[in-house]
């Protein structure tokens, strides 16, 4: 088992406070940073003054005062002499006399990053060798003396500078290897390339940002690691880099189908490029779907005001032409007046499309079971087909609950069905195929046999108002499909195969979390008609249910009953306690906590209850307050 920070940092000190001399490490702002236990018997120092984070100045400022530095006249210009030498951080060697008449040396290292480490060392026996030495040995000359002292002095030196170089090395490895974490932990690609074009240097995140990469890099060229279609959109922006230019891009990875972000920075110094690459499939889904409401506020506002004039216009029409068909005017006549009647209607049910597509609509996934809705999809779709046309439909490899808004999908996919019903003209068959793409999307694809898309189709398909039906269609079918795709961050293709036309939905591939088994839902709530609502819901779902009006009653029954599984309460209670109170009591640690109110967002018992727990607004289908309970908080 690995040795943690906290033991390691013990082990550390420990070690220092074996050694003999006193060593001292101050930061760049001349605060004791570490101090072995030495250093504070050597000059006999107060605890305040060997904590981290004492001041470099208060230190020589008492050591001063007491007379440790002998008689220094002006203490504060002493001390102020003191840090303006040790801010300019040069290297120093020094012995001084000290008052009690012990001889140390001073050996000072600057570090890397700004500061000191300080090395004091009792050298008065050695002092007093020398001293003795001196008086014996009257035969020497004084230069051999002189060159003895010499030579000692420099030996403390290289010795102080040997163990300076230690010290510096080792923070240098331990920077190193920060920064090699840091770079493999990053949720990006970082990758430098040399003039070559060849990777220098890459952190282990290629695969994981773009699948299918090559894994070794090092000496490769680029365009063999990423592989053509990517090559072919960054290879043009990195000689761009070369050039000098730095730049930023996106461009979707075709063999994942993700959507990748790249950042291209020039190496002046080496004349390579750094490589920054990340994977924003989520947030380019996430933006898909805020355009897309963006877009829909915008239309709703432009085209609100022309609905309700032409609506007021066409019940005009239909109310004149209802007044001339009473009025016994001939056949022919009868006939016009029914055929604008038509007309009419027709138009007031495109307005009413208009709206639809316009209209405010949340996207609202909950956790739903693929297979079984692609059943109902299927019950759905063949009581709207002719006998001549076939329906298959295919679910591969998609067996766990994913996020979805059932009920969109459920349009768009029966638009998609009904259109291919259409292109194969009484005959044919329709395919329905569901199916998970590189763990990104769900792709779910509609073919039909029919003659497929005309190029002007292709290009035109999802423009509101374009048909190929004639009178028959209103063109805002396809429309209406790729509103509702984006709106769930997702992407529609259009294509013809070697049978006939193609429509794929590409939908954020989100997996649920396992469904919550049925079990024991203490519900609170003060109103008995909703909690009669409530408890068919949760009954409909497989689960038990027990209830309460109060705060008061809630807690009673979740300590005497431990087998409760999950709590749904309104924020507001009968009683002077809401249901934050209740959120805020213990309960057993598996048992989910769900809030529900009517309260406005912006209320404050909605944004405390919202810290605390899932809250769900009413009113709310049964789908929700399942979804709900499968995240409820937990204790």
């Amino acid at each position: 088992m690995g040795t943690s920070r906290a033991d390691h940092d013990a082990m550390t000190m420990a070690g220092l406070n074996l050694i003999q001399q006193a060593l001292t490490i101050y930061d760049r702002d001349l605060r004791l940073a570490v101090c072995n236990r030495r250093f504070q018997e050597m000059f006999a120092l107060p605890d305040a003054l060997v904590t981290p984070g004492a001041d470099f100045a208060d230190t020589i400022r008492y050591l001063a005062t007491r007379g440790d530095y002998g008689d220094v006249g002006d203490v504060e210009g002493f001390v102020a002499t003191r840090v303006e030498i040790a801010r300019a951080f040069e290297p120093h060697y020094m012995e001084r006399a000290r008052a009690n008449g012990r001889t140390i040396s001073v050996e000072g290292t600057p570090l890397p990053q700004g500061g000191w480490v300080t090395v004091y060392t009792d050298i008065t026996r050695a002092k007093r060798q020398e001293a003795l030495l001196r008086a014996r040995s009257e035969e020497l000359s004084d230069q051999l003396v002189g060159y003895s002292e010499e030579l000692s002095a420099t030996n403390r030196q290289l010795e102080a500078t040997i163990m300076a170089l230690e010290e510096a090395k080792r923070q240098i490895s331990e920077a190193e290897a920060r920064t090699r974490m840091t770079a493999e932990m990053m949720p990006a690609h970082i990758a430098h390339v040399g003039p070559d074009r060849c990777y220098t240097y890459s952190n282990r995140r290629l695969t994981s940002v773009m699948p299918g990469s090559r894994a070794d890099l090092i000496g490769v060229h680029a365009a063999q690691v990423l592989g053509p279609q990517p090559w072919s959109i960054i290879g043009p922006e990195l000689d761009k880099a070369y050039a000098g230019q730095s730049s930023v891009f996106e461009f979707t990875h075709e063999p994942s189908s993700r959507r990748i972000r790249v950042a291209l920075t020039p190496d002046h110094t080496s004349g390579g490029v750094y490589i920054l690459s990340m994977d924003i499939t989520e947030e380019s889904q996430t933006r898909a779907a805020l355009q897309q409401t963006r877009r829909r506020e915008m239309a709703a506002q432009l085209t609100s005001g022309l609905a309700h004039d032409f609506s007021n216009l066409l019940t005009i029409i239909l109310g004149m032409q209802s007044r001339l068909g009473r009025m016994g005017l001939k056949p022919e006549a009868q006939e016009l007046i029914n055929a604008t009647l038509a007309a009419a209607r027709r138009g007031g049910g495109l307005l009413n499309r208009i709206a639809d597509m316009t209209g405010p609509r949340e996207h609202e996934p909950v956790p739903t079971d693929l297979a079984a809705f692609l059943d109902d999809l299927d019950t759905l779709a063949r009581s709207a087909l002719p006998t001549g046309i076939m329906l298959r439909i295919v679910c591969d490899g998609l067996t766990d609950r994913y996020l979805l808004d059932p009920g969109m999908l459920q349009d768009s996919l029966l638009n998609l069905v009904l259109n291919a019903r259409d292109a194969c003209s009484g005959s044919g068959t329709i395919t329905l195929t569901a199916r998970p793409l590189q763990d990104t999307w769900l792709e779910i694809a509609v073919d039909d046999t029919g003659p497929g898309f005309s190029p002007e189709a292709l290009k035109h398909a999802l423009d509101p108002f374009f048909t190929t039906k004639g009178g028959e269609g209103s063109g805002l079918g396809l429309p209406m499909v790729y509103d509702m795709t984006k709106l769930a961050g997702g992407r529609i293709l259009i294509g013809n195969t070697d049978t006939g036309g193609r429509v794929a939905l590409r939908l954020p591939l989100r997996r649920a979390a396992a469904a919550r088994p049925p079990g024991l839902v203490l519900l609170v709530e003060d109103s008995p008609d909703l909690r009669s609502t409530l408890r068919d819901m949760l009954r409909g779902t497989g689960h038990s249910v027990i209830e309460a009006a109060s705060v008061d009653e809630a807690a009673a029954l979740i300590a005497d009953l431990p087998e409760i599984s999950a709590v749904l309460s309104d924020i507001v209670l009968e009683g002077t306690r809401t249901g934050i109170d209740l959120a805020r009591l213990p309960r057993r640690g598996d048992c989910a906590l769900v809030l529900m109110t009517s309260l406005p967002q912006d209320d404050p018992l909605h944004r405390q209850a919202a810290e605390l727990a899932p809250v769900l607004r009413k009113p709310f289908t049964a789908a929700q307050l399942d979804a709900a309970l499968n995240t409820g908080a937990h204790p």
